[in-house]
């Protein structure tokens, strides 16, 4: 396992294990951290349209001057729109503002929103007809969810045609949502990681920062190594070129049994993942 490693989704397209997330990253910062994250190695870039950093996102992969060919692209549809016709024209103009002319990765970023919290299964089941129409056409590569639990899943199912390649879900130390986790394992859908750091919260968790100093490592490197070892895709974020490299500086050590046990016992450090069946949004 390198940095240059990648997992095989469902579908038989390879995604690189190790992405960059773009959360809560605005305006030019957004531009000058892909920029920066892609000169460190990363070549795998999460967004989505509700962060309305797509078009800056877009520009700092333009500015890195890596073919888009050599780049992997991820993003989301936000929770305002459902509807087979809808998702199509949404899928356009993300594409429109990332200045590409198809997406490696399209997800649902919520299984429930509440627009259509009477409807959910019926809207996610359109919805996904047109992501399935979207992979056909060759405009989005792979496609897959973010956020949905094993009942949002088995939904989706009902009508599916093709197996969603990936469940974007909050893991880290302390977080582990084994419930999801063991459904789409049994299934073959990719979990990907966000928050893996737990916003940073990971320096605060003294087991973390006791096994993490054990191997002369960071809280954070200790964390996407966690994921890594559970086969999970970690998208660690930052906005400093420093903690972008050493974010990736886990290929040089393993985390020994024991010590991957007590990782995965941790439970509450810092909160739960939130419960996407009733969320404001």
């Amino acid at each position: 396992m390198n940095l240059n490693s990648t997992y095989t989704l469902i579908d038989g397209n390879k995604i690189p294990i190790i992405g960059f997330g773009t959360w809560q990253i605005e305006g030019s910062a957004a531009a000058d951290a892909v920029t920066e994250a892609i000169r460190a190695g990363y070549v795998h870039i999460d967004t989505a349209a509700a962060y309305e950093n797509e078009a800056e996102v877009g520009e700092g992969i333009r500015r890195s001057g890596i073919k888009r060919e050599n780049i992997f692209i991820t993003t989301k549809l936000w929770n305002a729109v459902r509807g087979y016709d809808e998702t199509i024209a949404a899928c356009e103009e993300s594409m429109k503002k990332l200045g590409t002319d198809y997406i490696d990765l399209y997800l649902i970023h919520w299984p429930n929103p509440i627009k259509f919290r009477s409807c959910w299964k019926e809207k996610n089941a359109e919805t996904w007809h047109a992501f399935e129409h979207l992979k056909r056409s060759g405009k989005v590569r792979s496609i897959g969810v973010s956020n949905f639990c094993p009942h949002h899943l088995d939904a989706l199912f009902e009508t599916a045609e093709i197996i969603p390649a990936v469940n974007q879900i909050r893991l880290c130390p302390g977080d582990t949502d084994d419930a999801t986790v063991t459904y789409c394992k049994n299934k073959g859908i990719l979990l990907e990681a966000y928050s893996p750091l737990a916003r940073g919260m990971v320096f605060d968790s003294d087991a973390v920062t006791a096994i993490s100093a054990k191997y002369g490592k960071t809280p954070s490197q200790l964390s996407i190594r966690w994921c890594l070892q559970n086969e999970f895709l970690p998208l660690p974020k930052s906005v400093s070129p420093a903690h972008m490299a050493e974010n990736l500086q886990v290929f040089d050590f393993e985390i020994e049994s024991a010590d991957m046990v007590s990782l995965n016992a941790l439970t509450g450090e810092y909160g739960t993942r939130s419960n996407p069946d009733d969320r404001p949004f």
